[in-house]
């Protein structure tokens, strides 16, 4: 009976163990699933929490991107003024024929005015005058300064705006209705308007200078055949129109109106020979009696432009002065009122020279963070102006107050009559105590 019952309590243990086993696996599985669900949960926190840090890390790298770049310093002692109300780079400047403003325009879609009597203040306020829809490149007063022209980057044309005076002392700026047509196929390379106000002058980088009444219609068209203009200018007697470009020399126009104010015709005048290279800049003095001139052969020279072109008389050249750095760059060049100093801009750095002699005597180094877009005198010749980047710094004029001590030295030993020395020695005086304030007189 006992033998008989072996085989089956033999079955169900058999029976009993695998459903155990079954059961163990059961649990083993799982705990090994909680157990994966668990662990699954902080990786997935872990890559959300990554995909918000790298998303901050790109917001925070575009907002590095968004912030203006840092402003390029500069300092030195003859540093009369930084003018800094622009946000983008300027572009252009100019002053008005009385002296007493400043416009500069920059890319940030305005001209600014700046009154000159504040450039040895601490501060430097400006007005603002908005260029909708566009930024100017170009900037040029009216001979009344009532108004000013920009040339619009975008619109390729000519806007004027008028200058409206407030009881406060400030100015109400508007813009004409319309603005001139298009008529250039090509990138300007600067714009004027005549002191007597009755033209306008813009030139482009082709071989194009375009003459227009103050109503936007085109008095004449002149073609200058140098391959191509890089500059071009009408004289402060606003006989003249200059063009220079890829050939060695300079070419005046005369531009003829009648005994009414009509405009008759454009004659050419007389040129500038002596470059053995492309001519970079050149500017008129003044009283357009004298010229400058700086090209691509490494030399600046200043000419007596006093002549009687009408009877085929050439141009005297009184100097001529080395500038190395004009052989391999372009350069800009800008003339005191009385023709004593010539600055040349090269890159982001001005050098001055004496043109009495010939000789350097001042040079300020990376001026800018950019290279330098323009440069010019004021209309006493005791400041030097620049831009290149979002500010417009002011220099003291000394190799022009020592070219003062130099000429009212010499005017002394011949002086005759004690008045006339007295008047020589007041000059004198004070032309030495500016250098002494600043630093600069020679012993």
């Amino acid at each position: 009976m006992e033998l008989l019952q072996m085989p089956e309590l033999m079955g169900l243990s058999l029976l009993v163990g695998l459903l155990a086993l079954v059961a163990t696996a059961a649990m083993a599985r799982g705990w090994l699933r909680a157990e994966e669900d668990k662990a699954s949960q902080p990786i997935g926190q872990k890559v959300n929490e990554s995909k918000k840090s790298g998303s901050k890390k790109q917001k925070q790298n575009q907002r590095v991107r968004k912030e203006k770049p840092q402003q390029h310093n500069f300092t030195h002692r003859l540093l009369a003024a930084a003018l800094k109300s622009h946000s983008g780079n300027v572009s252009c400047m100019d002053f008005s024929s009385n002296g007493k403003y400043l416009a500069t325009c920059a890319d940030d879609r305005t001209v600014r005015l700046w009154s000159t009597k504040d450039f040895l203040q601490r501060e430097h306020h400006s007005l603002r005058a908005n260029v909708e829809l566009d930024h100017a490149t170009l900037v040029r007063f009216s001979p009344d300064c009532r108004a000013f022209i920009v040339w619009l980057a975008n619109g390729d044309t000519l806007r004027v705006f008028k200058m409206t005076k407030r009881e406060d002392g400030g100015f109400t700026f508007t813009a004409t209705p319309e603005d001139f047509p298009k008529k250039h196929k090509a990138p300007i390379v600067n714009m004027g308007i005549a002191d007597t106000g009755k033209f306008i002058m813009t030139a482009s980088s082709d071989t194009t200078i375009l003459l227009w009444n103050l109503k936007g219609q085109v008095l004449s068209t002149i073609n200058t055949n140098q391959m191509n203009n890089s500059y071009a200018v009408i004289s402060p007697c606003s006989r003249f129109v200059g063009s220079c470009g890829f050939t060695p020399d300079v070419k005046v126009w005369e531009v003829c109106f009648g005994k009414k104010g009509e405009f008759q015709e454009v004659l050419r005048a007389f040129e500038l020979k002596g470059h053995s290279a492309s001519v970079h800049f050149f500017a008129f003095s003044n009283d357009s009696r004298r010229m400058a001139s700086i090209s691509k052969d490494g030399t600046w020279k200043l000419w007596d432009t006093d002549v009687e072109y009408k009877k085929q008389q050439d141009p005297y050249l009184l100097r001529t002065g080395r500038f190395e750095e004009a052989r391999s760059m372009p350069c800009r060049l800008a003339l005191s009122p009385d023709t004593h100093v010539l600055a040349l801009a090269a890159g982001t750095s001005i050098h001055l020279f004496n043109t009495r002699r010939g000789e350097k005597e001042d040079c300020f180094p990376s001026v800018h963070g950019e290279c330098i877009a323009d440069l010019t005198f004021d209309v006493t010749g005791r400041f030097l102006a620049s831009c290149g980047d979002r500010v417009v710094r002011l220099f003291h004029n000394t190799p022009g107050h020592r070219a003062v001590v130099e000429e009212m030295q010499g005017l002394l030993k011949k002086a005759t009559s004690e008045s006339t020395r007295q008047r020589l020695q007041q000059q004198l005086t004070q032309a030495q105590e500016v250098l002494k304030s600043l630093g600069a007189l020679k012993k």
